[in-house]
C-alpha cells in the first residue's frame, strides 16, 4: 500500500462502527459514489438506521460482519467502549484490513489484538468539535488537523493518506503522548466553553441583553493573539498588578454571580502562576487575595 492516489480509494469497502456525531461525519466524508455504500453498525438499530439514512450508508447486522466485509473500518465509539469493540472484531478481521479509531485519548496500542491478526492499525483523531450538524462538520474537517498514531510505517502512511482524503492535515503524535495531547485539546475546547458561558452569565447578571455580541470581538482577538503569542498576549489587571481591581471583581462575583467565582479564582491563580514561571511581575497582594478562600479574603472587603 504505497500508492494512495484516487485509484487506490475507488472500490474500497468502508465500514464505520458507531452512530454518534463523529461516526456520522466520518461516514459521510468517506462516502464514495463509485464504491459500495458505507456500512454502519450501532448497538441501537434505530440509531444505526438513522445514521445510515443520513449518510447514504447501509446498516450492518453486527460489528463482526461489518469487519469481515470491509477493507477500511473506522471505530467511532466512546473511549471506554473501544476495548470491547476491538475484542468483538478480533475473530472477524482479515489480514490487510485497515482499522483505525477516532478516539483522542488512546493511541494505536489499543488496536494491537487486531494488528496481531494482520490488520493495519492507527489512531486518527480530528482536532475538531462535533455538535451534530453532520454536513457542516464534514466541511470543517477539511483543513483541520488530525492527530495520527500508527503501529508501523505502512499504517502511518495509509493513515496520513486517509486524513488528506478527508481534506485534513495529519500531525504525528507519539503513542506515549496521546493522553497528554487529548488533555491539551480538552482543556482548550471544553474549558473554553465553560469560560465563555460563565462570562455570558455574569454579563446577563449585569443587565447586558446581548452578552455574546459584547464578548465576540474581545474574545476572538484574545484567542487569535494567544494562538499566535501564548502568554505574551496577556493583558489586564493581573498583568498590571491591580490588586484593587481584582478584589472588586471577587466581591462583585460573590455578590451577583457566585457560581462563576471558583472558575475566576482558579483561572486567575493559574494565570499568575504562568506569569511567575516566565519571570514576569506577580503582585503578592493579588496572590494573597486568590489564595484566601474565606468570604472576606475572597472579596477583599472587610465589613
Amino acid at each position: 500500500m504505497s500508492d494512495f492516489g484516487a485509484d487506490f480509494w475507488t472500490g474500497r469497502r468502508i465500514g464505520v462502527v458507531g452512530t454518534g456525531r463523529v461516526a456520522r461525519a466520518v461516514a459521510l466524508a468517506l462516502r464514495d459514489p463509485a464504491s459500495a455504500p458505507v456500512k454502519i453498525w450501532g448497538r441501537d438499530p434505530a440509531r444505526r438506521d438513522a445514521a445510515a439514512a443520513m449518510t447514504g450508508g447501509q446498516g450492518a447486522e453486527s460489528p463482526a460482519v461489518l469487519c469481515a466485509q470491509c477493507d477500511i473500518v473506522a471505530l467511532a465509539v466512546a473511549d471506554d467502549a473501544l476495548e470491547t469493540v476491538v475484542a468483538d472484531l478480533t475473530g472477524a478481521v482479515r489480514p490487510g484490513t485497515f482499522i483505525f479509531h477516532v478516539s483522542g485519548r488512546s493511541g494505536a496500542a489499543v488496536l494491537d489484538p487486531l494488528a496481531y491478526r494482520g490488520a493495519l492499525t492507527a489512531a486518527i483523531h480530528p482536532a475538531m468539535t462535533f455538535t451534530g450538524d453532520t454536513s457542516t462538520e464534514v466541511a470543517r474537517m477539511a483543513g483541520a488537523c488530525f492527530a495520527v498514531t500508527a503501529a508501523n510505517d505502512e499504517a502511518m502512511a495509509l493513515a496520513q493518506a486517509l486524513v488528506r482524503r478527508l481534506g485534513g492535515v495529519p500531525v504525528a503524535v507519539a503513542e506515549a503522548h496521546r493522553t497528554l495531547y487529548h488533555a491539551a485539546l480538552s482543556h482548550a475546547a471544553n474549558h473554553l466553553v465553560t469560560l465563555i458561558a460563565g462570562a455570558r452569565a455574569a454579563l446577563e447578571a449585569a443587565g447586558v441583553e446581548e452578552p455574546g455580541a459584547l464578548l465576540a470581538p474581545l474574545t476572538r482577538a484574545a484567542l487569535d493573539n494567544s494562538l499566535d503569542r501564548g502568554m505574551a498576549a496577556l493583558s489586564g489587571p493581573l498583568l498590571r498588578g491591580d490588586a484593587g481591581t481584582v478584589a472588586d471583581h471577587l466581591a462583585a462575583l460573590e455578590r451577583d454571580c457566585p457560581e462563576m467565582l471558583p472558575a475566576y479564582r482558579a483561572m486567575a491563580r493559574a494565570t499568575i502562576d504562568a506569569l511567575e514561571r516566565r519571570g514576569g511581575p506577580v503582585s503578592p497582594a493579588i496572590a494573597a487575595l486568590l489564595d484566601t478562600p474565606d468570604r472576606g479574603g475572597a472579596s477583599g472587603v472587610e465589613g
